[in-house]
């Protein structure tokens, strides 16, 4: 399997910024870790290993970043607003930094997002705010509803990055609607343990697909299925063969 390191400045985060990528073609897909991740945990917890066949018979590229939620979404001494803003600015880092460079290394193919837990969040946020830079998204396990994260508080960047809250109230004229409809995602949880409350925000996100006409395939498996990785192993080929 072909590996590669790459770190740069990033001058919207003001700090150096790893990327891992794992694969030499194939389509291209930004992996956000769970929460608080950094981007090596994927391959750390035997996602990659998952993910192999794909990856080496040319069909799947992987690009591994760090998250920084340390200081956004984990930081609950700090003013959410500032917490916000500062994931903008990450969100802008893989929009603006991250995805060029997947674009430039593969043909300008569209890509796919793919996470679990809080990188499912990650995962949904960055597919439904740029359908025009990605066709397809892999969620395992995660919440939807940012607000949530935050202990109730919204604002216009809180809700910007909520798809919970912008699916509800996107009209149905949105050139963005009928780029979902093209689109492949996946949503998927378990009905064991710790992951009710992701269990309940993945409901909520599926009523709102199924209320504003969105094709999704959401997935709830069993009762003995956990908010682990052993599962996450499991959940992550089973999707991939669907797409690739």
């Amino acid at each position: 399997m072909q590996i590669k390191e790459l770190n740069w400045y990033s001058e919207r985060l003001h700090r150096d910024m790893p990327v891992k990528v794992y694969g030499h073609a194939g389509k291209p897909c930004l992996v956000i870790p769970s929460q608080d991740g950094k981007h090596n945990d994927f391959e750390g917890f035997g996602m990659i290993d998952a993910c192999a066949p794909f990856i080496e018979e040319g069909k799947l590229r992987l690009y591994c970043v760090d998250t920084i939620d340390a200081e956004t979404w984990s930081c609950t001494w700090k003013n959410a607003r500032d917490r916000i803003v500062l994931h903008e600015d990450w969100m802008q880092y893989l929009v603006q930094e991250v995805l060029p460079l997947m674009e430039k290394e593969n043909k300008k193919q569209k890509a796919m997002t793919m996470g679990c837990s809080m990188g499912a969040f990650h995962a949904a946020n960055l597919f439904f705010r740029f359908p025009d830079r990605f066709d397809t998204t892999i969620c395992l396990s995660g919440i939807y509803d940012a607000s949530q994260v935050l202990g109730g508080y919204m604002d216009d960047l809180v809700y910007l990055n909520s798809p919970y809250h912008c699916l509800q109230n996107m009209p149905e004229d949105h050139p963005y609607m009928s780029l979902y409809r093209r689109s492949d995602m996946f949503f998927c949880v378990g009905q064991g343990a710790w992951e009710d409350e992701l269990l309940a925000d993945t409901r909520k996100l599926d009523g709102v697909l199924h209320a504003k006409g969105i094709p999704a395939f959401v997935d709830y498996w069993g009762y003995d299925v956990a908010h682990d990785w052993n599962w996450w192993q499991k959940q992550a080929p089973y999707f991939l063969g669907k797409i690739l």
